[in-house]
Formats: C-alpha cells, sequence, structure tokens
C-alpha cells in the first residue's frame, strides 16, 4: 500500500477506551495515521478513510463497513470475534483476524481460571465475608470445603487457553477430560497427563469441574443452556473465562438458586458490563470478576504488541497471521 495508511483504533469505554487506544497507537511507526476512538461510528471521516480498524471489544457492524470503503482489514485485539460481522466483512473483502496464535491472554487467562476455581473449592469469598464481620466461618464452611486434587476437570476447547489450563490442571494431580471438534495428537495428549477426548454431554456428566475455553459463534452461543446444566452432577463447579454468552446466565442462576450446581466461577457476562439486574450477581456460591482473565499488565502489553504487528504486516502488503 502507498501513499498514507489510515487506521481506526477503536476501544470500547469498558476496556480503556480513549486512554489504552492512545497507548496502542503509540505502538504504530510514524507513517501510520492512527485515529482513537470508542465506537466505530464516532467519527464518520477517519471511518471513512480506513484502511485497517484495530478493535478491543467495540462492535464493527455491516453499516460500519458500508460506509469503510477503503476498509480492507479489521484487526480484533482478542481471540474472540464476535464484535464482528463477519459475513458483511467477507462479503466486502474485507480481511478480519484475531491474535489467537500470539497466545497473548492463555497465561494469564488459565491464571484467571485456577483463581475461579481455588476460590470456589475453599469458600474464599464466604470466609472473607464473615471474618470481616466478626463471624468465624470455619464450623459452618468446613463441611463444603474441598481440593483439587483427584477431581476430574472437563475443559471444553483444548486450543492455546485450554492446553494452558490442562498444564496447570496435571500439576493439581487432576484427570483431565476435553471437549472440542477434534482430539489433539496422542503426544500432546501425553503431555497433558493423559488428556481424553469425550463428547460433551459426557463430559458434562463426569467432570468436577467444568471450564470454558472455546470462542464464542452461532453453534456455541449458549453452549450450557438449562439442559445442559442439568447434566452437571449437583456437587460440581463451573467456571467461565471465555465469554459470557456461552452460557444461559439465567439458567446458571436457576441451578445455582435450586442447589443443583454447587457454585460457579464467572468472568465473562453478556452483555459487558452487565446490568445491575441481572440474576447470576445475586445467585448463591458464586465468584465474580469483570473480565480480568486477560488484563494483567503483562497481558495486555502482548495483545497489543500482536494486534499491532498484524496490522502493520497487513499494510505492508504482508500476509497477516490469524484470518477469521
Amino acid at each position: 500500500m502507498t501513499g498514507p495508511r489510515n487506521v481506526l483504533a477503536v476501544i470500547a469505554p469498558h476496556v480503556g477506551g480513549r486512554t489504552t487506544g492512545a497507548g496502542l497507537a503509540q505502538l504504530f511507526p510514524g507513517d501510520v495515521r492512527v485515529t482513537v476512538v470508542e465506537s466505530a461510528d464516532e467519527d464518520p471521516v477517519a471511518l471513512r478513510s480506513a484502511h485497517a480498524i484495530i478493535t478491543a471489544l467495540a462492535p464493527v457492524t455491516a453499516e460500519h463497513l458500508a460506509a469503510a470503503p477503503e476498509l480492507a482489514l479489521v484487526q480484533c485485539a482478542s481471540h474472540g470475534f464476535e464484535n464482528i460481522d463477519v459475513a458483511a466483512a467477507r462479503a466486502r473483502n474485507v480481511t478480519v483476524c484475531t491474535i489467537g496464535s500470539s497466545g497473548a491472554e492463555s497465561q494469564n487467562v488459565a491464571e484467571q481460571t485456577f483463581a475461579l476455581m481455588l476460590a470456589l473449592a475453599k469458600r474464599l469469598v464466604p470466609a472473607h465475608n464473615a471474618l470481616t464481620t466478626g463471624d468465624w466461618a470455619l464450623p459452618r464452611l468446613q463441611g463444603s470445603l474441598t481440593e483439587l486434587s483427584g477431581k476430574i476437570i472437563g475443559i471444553v476447547g483444548l486450543g492455546r487457553i485450554g492446553t494452558e489450563v490442562a498444564r496447570r490442571a496435571v500439576a493439581f494431580d487432576m484427570t483431565v477430560l476435553y471437549a472440542g471438534r477434534r482430539p489433539v495428537p496422542d503426544e500432546t495428549a501425553a503431555l497433558l497427563g493423559g488428556a481424553r477426548h469425550v463428547p460433551l454431554d459426557d463430559l458434562l456428566r463426569a467432570a468436577d469441574y467444568v471450564t470454558l475455553h472455546t470462542p464464542l459463534t452461532d453453534e456455541t452461543r449458549h453452549l450450557l443452556d438449562a439442559e445442559r446444566l442439568a447434566l452437571l452432577r449437583p456437587t460440581a463447579f463451573l467456571v467461565n473465562t471465555a465469554r459470557g454468552a456461552l452460557v444461559d446466565q439465567e439458567a446458571l442462576a436457576d441451578a445455582l438458586e435450586k442447589g443443583t450446581l454447587a457454585g460457579a466461577g464467572v468472568d465473562v457476562f453478556d452483555p459487558e458490563p452487565p446490568s445491575a439486574a441481572l440474576r447470576l450477581l445475586r445467585a448463591p456460591n458464586v465468584v465474580l470478576s469483570p473480565h480480568v482473565g486477560g488484563v494483567t499488565r503483562e497481558t495486555l502489553i502482548r495483545i497489543a504488541l500482536a494486534a499491532v504487528q498484524n496490522v502493520v504486516d497487513f499494510l505492508a502488503g504482508r500476509a497477516p497471521r490469524d484470518v477469521v
């Protein structure tokens, strides 16, 4: 591409907005003109002249694509791409990419998964809340405390993040089951403690901990609905650090309120931020965090570098990575 190269950086307010966008813009070389906005339709002139859009959890709709005749690339600063109208992009010959192969978020999402699992097993939230009010809750809590060692973890989606979770599970002496479109190579399964590929419903019936690490697509939206949540044992825990819409949030609240599920650790919601009226926020035996699984200082640097490099490569005529 010759001449000025224009990039529109669309950073949703709930992930830092213009402040985060300003830092990201500084990573581009000087011959790239970067406009930072919090919504793709905020600056119609910049949208119309954009050769590439880099988006951090902000929607890029068919209307945005139609208003950007120069656009050739939409780069997601994330593993997911559910905020992009991919069909409309393909119809306009606009390439859509993620940062999936960079592994930028893998370490921290895996750590966050285990933080939630441990908090659930050790009842850390109720224990902390009780002590702050002078309540020595040990007699009440000790019957529900449990260990990860010896338990079965069911990983839905054994990609980069799911593999990092499996590695940690082996260190905790857990048995690893996983569900996905296809089994991993035997040598990979062996490194993950002999991880076994099983159908999703069988995984849900068997696992003590179910953790989600699959992309959100039309096929996976509400992957865990009321019917599938009912397959989980009453002693099982569900952890979601992937995407909120993978789970029917109302059905999950029902299961927790009825006691048909032991607990849930939730880092992601649908939508984000969640409405204060969301029942899940007040359900029993939940540990909640505001989508922090991919936002440590280290992770944000890796995400920004991976996304910017892909855009720079594309604008220079080099093949981009992680095309959707």
